[in-house]
């Protein structure tokens, strides 16, 4: 289970690294007079990279939840469902 949580993580820490990168674009472009079009652009880029890191680590609850529901960090049905909503 530590290797599943271990790839999770990495894969949730290289969404992050990217959307990181987005937005330093963002902010070079929009301080450099950048096009509005391509500012944006990249800003969706950077909102959509955030969106999807939030959904894996949701899921990742979700399924630590389901798989250790005495776990001291386990969350309630009603606690996962305000995080998932956070996010839409």
């Amino acid at each position: 289970m530590d290797e599943v949580r271990a790839a999770e993580q990495k894969k949730i820490l290289n969404r992050l690294r990217r959307a990181q990168g987005q937005l330093t674009a963002v902010i070079a472009a929009v301080e450099g007079g950048g096009n509005c079009r391509d500012v944006v652009t990249q800003l969706a880029a950077v909102s959509s990279a955030l969106d999807k890191a939030g959904f894996v680590i949701v899921s990742t609850a979700m399924r630590d939840c389901i798989a250790n529901p005495d776990s001291e960090n386990s969350l309630t049905v009603p606690e996962l469902e305000k995080l998932f909503l956070t996010l839409a």
